[in-house]
């Protein structure tokens, strides 16, 4: 399946796990659709691990829902997610067993893929616990990959072996529509920062098609949830946020949003932050050096329509500074007679005519984003 964007949705297991059932899900998708996520973009509502039997089907040998956590069958659920507008996703496991030790789709990749299909399944989510030694990794995704296209449903492919094998160099071949990168993400702030460090160098290998997926948010989870651990406040929510949508990086929201705060509501649907995350032209950013302080950090990236994206971000524990970004370093030289306009895509703040350096104040753990167009200088 190609996809033009970074993929937008939602999934389970950071805040749920395998506390999963019918109920749940349905009351998701009406909370997706109530709190305006449908209208913003987020389209896929998915289940991650813990949803099937223990065991497959001694028949029919296929993968099939937990009787008690879905007692209507799995078509009732994806039929529920789909009245509400929405595209449903499942997961699985290229491994003998997922990581929750249900059965994984090893050598049933052709019947697990037909399967998910009679279920109604728009996007899978393929993980990578319990793999034979021997195996390949590559080749299983390509398997699987060949499987899903060949199912008789549009399925989206999203390949989950955490930056394994060098995956980045061969995602696209599998048909991946996007592929995660890098170990579990957990809610606090070095978690997520750090994931990101990891894969600024490698997001030149996401375009349209295939996008490197650097794990669910945990923006709005406060230390709850099954991936909770110190949590974060909203500031480095909003870094978070922030800085997956300036990487072009898929947006699966992973916490509660049956009971989101109005500002974790507010930052989600963020039109300015999803347009950049969503822009047509799919460049990865490049790193703008500032002051050399550690963990302080400027990325600028190319949009359409002659736009570009400017992220400034103070990643120090309690030193507020201005950050100072020297123009030369964009590509705009002394003497070229251009300047920058930018707005801050949060507060709206307008800077005209900036030329040679830019430096906006910031708080610790803080970030801005601007849009940007370069202007003749007056």
């Amino acid at each position: 399946m190609f996809v033009q964007k970074p993929p937008m949705g939602y999934n389970t297991w950071n805040t749920f796990g395998h506390n999963i059932d019918a109920s749940l899900i349905k009351e998701t998708a009406d909370a997706m659709v109530d709190n305006g996520l449908l209208d913003a973009g987020y389209k896929y509502l998915v289940i991650d691990d813990c949803w099937s039997e223990r065991h497959r089907d001694p028949v029919t040998d296929k993968i099939v829902p937990d009787k008690k956590k879905f007692p209507d069958g799995m078509n009732a659920v994806s039929d529920y997610v789909h009245s509400k507008g929405l595209k449903f996703g499942m997961y699985s496991c290229a491994g003998v067993r997922p990581c929750a030790d249900y059965p994984g789709s090893f050598d049933h990749e052709y019947l697990d893929a037909v399967t998910f299909a009679e279920y109604g399944c728009d996007f899978l989510k393929y993980d990578y616990c319990y793999k034979p030694e021997t195996a390949n990794g590559e080749m299983l995704y390509r398997r699987m990959g060949l499987a899903l296209e060949n199912c008789g449903r549009e399925i989206l492919f999203s390949a989950c072996n955490w930056g394994s094998d060098g995956v980045h160099g061969w995602a696209r071949s599998t048909g991946a529509s996007m592929f995660r990168s890098t170990g579990d993400i957990f809610d606090n702030f070095k978690s997520f920062s750090d994931i990101a460090f990891s894969q600024i160098d490698k997001f030149c290998y996401s375009a349209p098609g295939c996008f490197n997926d650097i794990d669910m948010l945990t923006v709005g989870m406060f230390g709850k949830g099954n991936v909770g651990t110190t949590g974060c406040d909203l500031n480095d929510y909003i870094t978070q946020f922030s800085l997956w949508c300036l990487l072009g990086a898929p947006l699966m929201i992973g916490c509660d949003v049956r009971n989101m705060e109005p500002q974790i509501k507010a930052l989600l649907t963020n039109r300015e932050l999803i347009r950049i995350n969503q822009d047509e032209e799919c460049r990865p950013v490049y790193e703008v050096r500032t002051n050399n302080w550690n963990n302080v950090h400027a990325w600028f990236r190319h949009l359409s329509n002659n736009e570009y994206a400017l992220g400034v971000f103070n990643f120090t524990d309690g030193d507020a500074r201005p950050i100072r970004v020297e123009l030369f370093d964009i590509g705009l030289s002394l003497g070229c007679g251009k300047a920058l306009e930018l707005v801050d895509v949060m507060s709206g703040e307008r800077f005209e005519n900036v030329t040679e350096t830019f430096s906006p104040p910031m708080n610790y753990h803080a970030c801005r984003v601007f849009r940007c167009r370069i202007v003749d200088a007056k």
